[in-house]
């Protein structure tokens, strides 16, 4: 799995917009609605799921684990919050993809081997996206998670194109973004903007 850009969707999110940011090169996509009931986020996932597997694009459920396994996705991704990460590994089983939120290097320690695929570490700065979030790592703290990662980290909150070069250089495995594509005016060029920096960092 590729996480250059790993593209997390803003609730209400159209199939069009999820489409648009794979055209413009977008390899990841994190289906993330805290409003939607189950029913609907399971039949956008079903939809979303047959429309990028042609394409070698997972699709991750955020924080549903009953959704994630009624759509059969790709994978799932956790917060601190959201369960045992070793509970989830077992019923989701083996081949699924598992993330889960790193926002400290406690958490990062308290990791259980072998119980997830890849972290998303953040947020690197506050962002209005998600405004219950932790406090900013800042480059610095981020470099120190993802040197000491075991898994493919992350980075995710307050980045964008501008930050690509620093973020690879220090290891990590891709960019996580909502708003740099979901509220660009034109969300397949943003996610090109992005991958087309990465590829060029």
């Amino acid at each position: 799995m590729s996480f250059r850009v790993y593209f997390v969707t803003p609730d209400g999110v159209s199939d069009e917009l999820v489409m648009a940011a794979v055209r413009g090169g977008a390899t990841a996509v994190q289906l993330r609605d805290k409003h939607a009931e189950d029913a609907a986020m399971i039949a956008q996932a079903r939809r979303l799921r047959a429309l990028l597997a042609p394409l070698g694009v997972p699709l991750i459920v955020n924080d549903r684990l009953a959704v994630a396994l009624a759509a059969r996705a790709d994978g799932l991704h956790i917060g601190q919050s959201d369960g045992d990460p070793l509970r989830m590994r077992a019923a989701l089983g083996p081949v699924a993809i598992l993330g889960l939120s790193i926002e400290t290097g406690a958490q990062l320690a308290a990791l259980p081997p072998g119980a997830v695929d890849y972290l998303g570490v953040g947020p690197v700065r506050a962002t209005a996206t998600k405004p219950d979030h932790a406090a900013p790592l800042g480059m610095d703290g981020l470099a120190r998670i993802v040197r000491a990662a075991p898994v493919p980290a992350v980075a995710i909150g307050g980045v964008g194109a501008p930050d690509i070069p620093a973020l690879k250089h220090m290891g990590c495995a891709g960019i996580a973004v909502v708003s740099a594509i979901a509220s660009a005016p034109d969300p397949e060029a943003a996610a090109r903007d992005l991958a087309q920096t990465w590829s060029h960092a």
